[in-house]
Parts: C-alpha cells; sequence; structure tokens
C-alpha cells in the first residue's frame, strides 16, 4: 500500500472515531461494553479531540513530498499505534471490553504494521 493511501485511511478511521467520540462519547463506550458516566464522557470527549487532531494531521500531511518532518509524522503514528494495540490488546486479554475491543487493537496493530 502506498503511503498516500494509508496515511488516507488513517485520516478517515482517526476521523470517524475522533468525531464520534466528541459529539455521542457516551454511546460509543457503552459499544465496548462500558458503562457511561460523566468522567468517561469526559476523557472520551479528549481522546476524541486528539483523534480529531490526528486526522488533520495524517490528512494534510499525506500527499506531502519526503522530509524530515514527514518522517517525522511517520515515527509518530508507529510509535503511537504499536501503544495502541498493546494498550488495546491488554485491555481485551483482561477482559475489560467486549468483542468489539477487538476492532481497536486490530486497527492499531495493522496501521503500525503498515507504518513500519
Amino acid at each position: 500500500m502506498k503511503l498516500s493511501s494509508l496515511m488516507t485511511f488513517n485520516a478517515l478511521v482517526a476521523a470517524v472515531f475522533g468525531f464520534a467520540f466528541v459529539l455521542i462519547p457516551w454511546q460509543v463506550v457503552v459499544l465496548y461494553g462500558f458503562e457511561p458516566n460523566p468522567q468517561l464522557n469526559y476523557v472520551g470527549r479528549l481522546f476524541g479531540v486528539a483523534l480529531v487532531t490526528f486526522a488533520l494531521l495524517t490528512w494534510s500531511a499525506r500527499n506531502s513530498a519526503d522530509s524530515e518532518a514527514r518522517r517525522a509524522i511517520i515515527l509518530a503514528l508507529l510509535v503511537g499505534d504499536a501503544l495502541g494495540f498493546i494498550v488495546a490488546l491488554a485491555a481485551q486479554l483482561g477482559g475489560l471490553v467486549n468483542a468489539l475491543g477487538w476492532s481497536p487493537g486490530v486497527s492499531y496493530l495493522l496501521l503500525a504494521i503498515g507504518f513500519g
């Protein structure tokens, strides 16, 4: 897969989940088996803001020429996606989330492999 396509995919996934967490965090967390509460909604919204930020960053950089800045963005995405996979896997194996919890883990893993 071309790097521009991978960054476009990353931007779209991050935007969808980011806006969902910003706008309706209580409905998103219920999908994963959590009971919504004001604190979780707040943290979910902050997570959503970070995802929207990543979406804008990857969308803006998707067609940029090879440069030190682009390599820094790719490294940050690689490390972030690898850490996201580890956290998601630990939550899944620890029984913190329902079966839908595999979806972010798999997404993080595929993105980490792609950016690697």
